[in-house]
């Protein structure tokens, strides 16, 4: 039989082990790993290259409103075009609901957009923002039961939900099979920390970090762990960012509590430093919960290799730097004033890539696990992030030779700049591979606008696996 595709000669990551051989494709799905095949329509040489599984990034906001009522830079289409040039081939973003609206037009609304321009596969996480409105228990139930099993719910901002209402909302997402995420930090903290830095005219970007005191993060992963613990409803944490939010996060799991946690790069390998910069130009690193400290660092690498931590996200949060974005408050706007958040997309996996492989701090197959596989085992995306037969033909291969300095603006979404501008990488995605069809090659894109899919993703009937 002639195959569609064959990958000869790579160092292949899989769930097993290192696997020095080929991967035949056909119809789109793995048919044999380290197995010669005599024939194919396609034959690409990996030799001296890794073959890792294609990204799957659980976390990003697309075409989507922040709280301040400013919309994100980038469209579907720019999103995904720049997950894809950095070798992400599936994406979770966010269905937000605005208030009053029904959970059934929320999804239907961003399913429209995904759509029009998704160049890779994707999901979504319904955001919870108002229970009150007739037919939500009904509208949520539909909709775990259509494929949309994970749900987001925030314990600040003008969108979080009481203490009750989140209760209520795991339990309804225990009762129908789904995976509730918590934007978790406390909202009490947090004002009173605001209020007085604005009394005291601390309005600068670096004043940000100190009005989302560690505190805030602290005590709300604190009271998630507990509620998860009093319903035994899985829970994931997003964007953990401190020493002792890790730590609660271990013990919880040492209880026995479904829960699990996630940390993205600019934790890792950004401080609270990088918003002191002259005028506003600290805007641009501004995120919440903010960079932290070296010694947090530290910590979530630890976490990462004792697996307190189980994966690493991009929460890409993409606002441009000018009147559109995060200076749309002007330029005398004070951090309070401020869109927060910044793109990562395309930059989440060279960055760990350059980390864990290159750099030797966890190594190939920790990589895999942490940006693919334990994502898409968590969040229920069953034909994604793992190289093993039978498996979606998504495969990204590494040139682990390959350096390359960031720019100014040399990313491919919409945001204008790149906050990793100076950093060099060693290890760069020089082949991405969506379902077998390639969709970048050396730099060039050749995908299409409308290649992605929506991805199906079964009820939650027993906890994630790769667990406790």
């Amino acid at each position: 039989m002639t195959i569609d595709l064959l990958i000869r000669n790579g160092k292949v990551v899989t769930p097993q082990g290192i696997v020095e051989g080929d991967i035949a494709v056909q119809g789109g799905r793995i048919e044999s790993i380290g197995r010669s095949v005599a024939s194919a329509t396609r034959d690409i040489d990996a030799r001296g290259h890794w073959v890792m599984p294609g990204g799957v990034d659980p976390h990003a906001h697309i075409e989507q409103m922040s709280g301040m009522g400013v919309m994100n830079a980038d469209t579907f289409e720019t999103a995904t075009l720049s997950a894809a040039m950095g070798g992400t081939t599936s994406v979770i973003s966010f269905a937000a609901q605005a208030k009053g609206q029904r959970l059934a037009d929320t999804v239907a609304d961003y399913s429209a957009r995904a759509k029009r321009g998704a160049i890779i596969d994707h999901a979504f996480h319904i955001t919870v923002t108002d229970t009150s409105v007739p037919g939500f228990g009904d509208d949520l139930a539909d909709l775990i039961g259509a494929g949309h099993r994970s749900l987001k719910v925030f314990t600040t901002y003008n969108i979080q939900l009481s203490d009750r209402e989140i209760l209520d909302t795991m339990a309804l997402a225990r009762q129908h099979g789904a995976l509730v995420c918590v934007h978790a930090e406390n909202d009490a903290i947090i004002a009173r920390a605001k209020e007085e830095l604005i009394a005291n005219g601390h309005l600068r970007p670096s004043d940000h970090a100190l009005s989302h005191p560690a505190m805030a993060e602290i005590e709300s992963v604190a009271r998630m762990c507990r509620f998860a613990e009093f319903l035994n409803q899985p829970v994931m944490l997003f964007h953990i960012s401190t020493a002792e939010g890790a730590a609660l996060v271990r013990d919880a799991r040492a209880r026995g509590v479904p829960v699990w946690a996630e940390t993205c790069p600019h934790y890792l390998f950004m401080t609270a430093d990088i918003l002191d910069q002259p005028g506003l130009e600290g805007a641009k690193w501004m995120c919440s919960p903010p960079q932290r400290t070296t010694e947090d660092q530290d910590a979530l690498w630890a976490a990462l290799k004792g697996g307190d931590l189980q994966l690493v996200s991009s929460d890409h949060a993409p606002y441009r730097y000018d009147e559109t974005g995060k200076l749309s408050a002007g330029l005398d706007a004070g951090f309070h004033e401020i869109a927060n958040g910044l793109p990562g997309l395309e930059t989440r996996l060279p960055l760990m890539f350059d980390a864990m492989v290159s750099g030797g701090k966890l190594g190939p197959e920790a990589f895999a696990q942490i940006t693919s596989t334990a994502p898409a085992d968590l969040y229920g995306l069953t034909q994604k992030g793992a190289i093993a037969v039978g498996k979606d033909a998504d495969l990204v291969i590494w040139d682990p030779d390959t350096q390359v300095t960031y720019g100014e603006n040399d990313l491919h979404d919409n945001v204008g700049y790149n906050p990793w501008v100076g950093r060099t990488i060693k290890g760069w995605p020089v082949h991405v591979i969506l379902r077998g069809q390639t969709v970048m090659q050396d730099g060039v894109f050749h995908g299409a606008a409308d290649a992605g899919r929506w991805i199906d993703r079964p009820t939650l009937a027993t906890q994630p696996t790769g667990a406790l």
